[in-house]
């Protein structure tokens, strides 16, 4: 038999990186004790639009999908949407409902993915706004990452909860009412925040853990949302 040493670290490099793959290995043990998911028959609503920072959408759906839960990608135009990778456009998301057909009773939770314009645009639609804040009002639970708490400023949900984002926000998030720090993940009744693309793996692995709980503290004072 001929030894061949280089097809041998092949496999043991495979091997050791399946063994690293802490969610692989936590489907497959749930899977081998006959475990539900945790977000089993969970319905999560994404909204976004055009601009939105690609790696900020496609990671936590994909987290949310493993989880078990079914996602709604969410927009004020019917088609696809595109996303901003670094420095260029992206990859186009196909839509699956436009705002005037979505429905918030229909989801359990709801995700904000960052970017620059995504927001920018979203918080100019009255739509998107009292999408957002009707999260609040049901008391359900909601991730939001980088830029994608603009659309908690503009619902006007931000009175004395805690959050992070990316550091540009922090005067307008403090103007809005809300406490702000800079940390990898933020958690505050059922509200979900991180910083940026780097953070993504624990803004993942929270906001699976939120959503599953599906509890949230105590209501807090909204103001009106402007016209």
């Amino acid at each position: 038999m001929v030894n061949n040493p280089g097809a041998d670290q092949v496999e043991r490099k495979q091997k050791k990186s399946i063994r690293l793959d802490p969610e692989r290995q936590r489907e497959e043990h749930r899977a081998a004790k006959g475990e539900t998911k945790p977000l089993e028959g969970k319905c999560v609503a994404i909204l976004a639009t055009d601009g939105f920072e690609q790696s900020e959408l496609i990671e936590p759906r994909e987290a949310l999908e493993s989880a078990g839960a079914t996602t709604t990608v969410i927009a004020p135009h019917a088609g696809s949407i595109r996303g901003w990778q670094h420095k260029d456009w992206g990859d186009d998301v196909k839509v699956d409902l436009t705002l005037d057909e979505a429905n918030p009773d229909d989801y359990d939770a709801l995700l904000l993915p960052g970017g620059v314009m995504n927001p920018d645009h979203l918080r100019t639609d009255r739509g998107a706004v009292c999408l957002v804040r009707s999260f609040f009002d049901a008391e359900k639970p909601v991730a939001a990452i980088c830029h994608g708490p603009i659309m908690l400023i503009e619902a006007n949900v931000l009175q004395d909860r805690h959050v992070t984002s990316w550091p540009s926000l922090r005067t307008d998030i403090q103007n809005a009412g809300g406490q702000w720090s800079d940390e990898e993940v933020v958690v505050d009744r059922g509200l979900v925040t991180s910083r940026k693309p780097s953070d993504i793996p624990a803004f993942n692995r929270t906001m699976i853990e939120e959503f599953a709980e599906n509890t949230v503290g105590t209501r807090t004072d909204r103001g009106p949302i402007e016209a």
